[in-house]
């Protein structure tokens, strides 16, 4: 078939954030991003051009909503050749129905920089658009004027596919596998499907993670389905929460040896104050797990919940320990004393069955759970993601990077340390080395 080249003329579309301060914040990046975007296509003798210009009064340029998402793509050609620049984390849905029904190609690119995390927001949207079926190419680059990327963007801009080294990948055969491993497979598939499992699902798709939500029908034949749960919930059960109960939680903690670094500002700095909100979020969490019978839960800290509590890092890190403080139901019962209950971050349900599977139901937790161990299908290995020591104080916040521009009452989750800009894409490496290979971090491993 002929190659046809594009127009002169290249669209681009910047999906950004739902909340507006992380979107003022992360402009000057975006920016800088589709400058040097204009021009790299001006040495291949193209023009760029916004599909949506810059608002002055909200002070960014990003499509921060659904609706206007929509509304930008109700005058953008079907048929034109179309950029997704990403400089920031982005909510996909904002774009997502345009890109639907976008019939020209589409190039979704991002920068490698350690401030913000666009090559995360352009990976979320790629995961999306693959799950929808939509066709597209993707690029990133630090400057945008190296050879992978030049080459890359010349053939996007003649009409070819964007190709990349796929040799590290090759199909899973079953019938490689070792017959007493598939063995195992099939009897934790068959309890499963007998007993069924329940996944808590806090405000689902509320972060626009279309890719992360799994539809029921597809986890229905696997006996696993979902209680749809509200964070305006988790938030009422909190404040049922006594004084009393959260202080013994951060009591349990101090004794094993959990050090936080805190200050009096809870813009910039984590405050006692908001550690003892947290606790009130980890004994709800748990007791509402409890109380709708759910295997495992997830909860996005997103939407209403950031602007009501603090972050609930510290919360899902303790779920997923079985080494963990006690909590009592009302009536004083000790709720699963000894069993991690599995946290699936930002309610990412693809990591929530992997959090099941392996652990047969009513059965210990796998060991993956217990001190950072980590189970292969073809041999046993221990693990963590962190270092133990001192370096762990100055090396993460666990999440809370730059969690004071976009979430007003996160401040650093649980170190109040900020990861160097340089060192970030590295955390991002190691982030995404943790959900593809199970690597986790325990209290028992932050504890060194």
């Amino acid at each position: 078939m002929p190659q046809r080249a594009l127009n002169d003329d290249v669209l681009l579309v910047a999906s950004g954030d739902l909340r507006p301060a992380a979107n003022r914040t992360c402009w000057p990046a975006q920016a800088e991003l589709e400058s040097s975007l204009e021009v790299a296509l001006q040495r291949e003798g193209r023009t760029l051009t916004r599909a949506h210009p810059l608002d002055e009064e909200a002070g960014h340029g990003f499509i921060d909503s659904q609706r206007m998402g929509m509304d930008v793509f109700a005058s953008v050609p079907r048929d034109a050749p179309l950029i997704v620049a990403t400089a920031a984390w982005q909510y996909s849905h904002h774009v997502l129905a345009g890109l639907r029904r976008h019939r020209g190609p589409v190039l979704t690119v991002a920068n490698w920089s350690g401030q913000w995390p666009g090559l995360v927001g352009m990976l979320n949207l790629n995961g999306s658009l693959t799950k929808a079926g939509v066709a597209y190419d993707s690029l990133w680059s630090e400057r945008f004027d190296d050879a992978l990327f030049q080459v890359g963007l010349w053939r996007w801009l003649n009409g070819q596919r964007v190709e990349h080294d796929l040799s590290h990948v090759r199909r899973f055969e079953v019938g490689e596998v070792d017959e007493e491993i598939r063995s195992v497979g099939r009897g934790v598939a068959k309890e499963l499907a007998q007993r069924m499992a329940i996944l808590g699902v806090f405000d689902e798709g509320c972060m626009g993670m279309y890719n992360a939500i799994i539809d029921d029908e597809l986890l229905a034949p696997l006996g696993i389905y979902k209680e749809r749960l509200s964070q305006s919930a988790l938030v009422a059960e909190m404040r049922i929460v006594t004084d009393t109960e959260a202080g013994a939680v951060r009591a349990w903690l101090d004794r094993r040896g959990m050090t936080f670094h805190t200050g009096l500002n809870p813009a910039a700095e984590l405050t006692d104050a908001q550690i003892h909100e947290q606790c009130k979020m980890y004994i709800a969490a748990v007791r509402m797990a409890e109380r709708f019978g759910c295997d495992a839960i997830g909860i996005q800290y997103q939407q209403g919940l950031k602007d009501m509590t603090p972050a609930s890092d510290l919360v899902e890190g303790l779920l997923n320990d079985p080494d963990r403080p006690p909590v009592h139901d009302r009536s004083g019962r000790l709720i699963r004393d000894g069993l991690a209950i599995p946290h699936f971050n930002e309610v990412d349900e693809g990591a929530a069955v992997d959090a099941l599977v392996p652990a047969a139901p009513g059965q210990a937790p796998p060991p993956w759970w217990v001190g950072g161990g980590l189970l292969w299908p073809f041999f046993a290995d221990k693990r963590t993601l962190l270092p133990p020591g001192d370096l762990l104080g100055t090396l993460t916040p666990l999440l809370g990077v730059g969690a004071a521009a976009c979430f007003p009452m996160a401040a650093a989750a649980l170190f109040g340390v900020v990861v160097p800009a340089p060192w970030f894409p590295w955390v991002i490496v190691a982030a995404l080395l943790w959900a593809v290979f199970g690597w986790h971090v325990t209290v028992g491993s932050l504890r060194g």
